[in-house]
């Protein structure tokens, strides 16, 4: 009984690591306003998480660590919402919104704290394909897209997300109801 309780915990999380990132040449890396950077983690309009520190930023070829972990709970009891979105991503293929969003965000300096955080680039990661590649994603980089040209990429974030014993765990409670 109580190997099945760890499990089952294990089942309810999502498990998220930002490991690292890495800018190229871009607008960003040549902007002297731009010093400091976090990332926040969001799950739909859920939560936003964010690494707890904002890192100088990196110079072209180099990278920042971060090295920032956060689980996400999406167990029946207490996240019911979350489990629900979930479930609209494995039962609603052409739900745009099936992405854990990852924003990089400019953290003003010290000295000038009237200026706003701003949202500098974007990377996601597909639940939904997370799940038809049966195949978590393990210290990968992933695009970051400039903010303002979501053509152009601005960098690699460096990312695990454990979701498919979650997501396996939701549509097996699809596939009985």
């Amino acid at each position: 009984l109580c190997l099945w309780f760890v499990f089952k915990q294990e089942v309810e999380k999502i498990r998220i690591k930002i490991t690292s990132l890495g800018l190229t040449e871009s607008r960003i890396t040549s902007d002297e306003t731009i010093q400091q950077l976090f990332v926040e983690c969001r799950l739909n309009n859920f939560l936003a998480e964010e690494t707890p520190l904002s890192l100088p930023k990196p110079t072209s070829g180099q990278r920042i660590h971060y090295n920032y972990s956060t689980v996400i709970n999406v167990d029946k009891a207490d996240n019911h919402a979350e489990r629900q979105y979930l479930k609209s991503i494995l039962l609603k293929p052409d739900l745009p919104a099936d992405s854990l969003k990852f924003t990089v965000v400019s953290d003003p300096p010290e000295d000038e704290q009237d200026l706003e955080c701003e949202d500098i680039g974007f990377a996601y990661v597909s639940l939904k394909e997370i799940f038809q590649k049966q195949r978590d994603i393990i210290e990968q980089d992933i695009d970051v897209f400039d903010s303002q040209d979501a053509s152009a990429v601005i960098g690699k974030l460096t990312v695990t997300v454990e979701a498919l014993q979650a997501l396996r765990s939701v549509h097996e409670e699809c596939r009985t109801e």
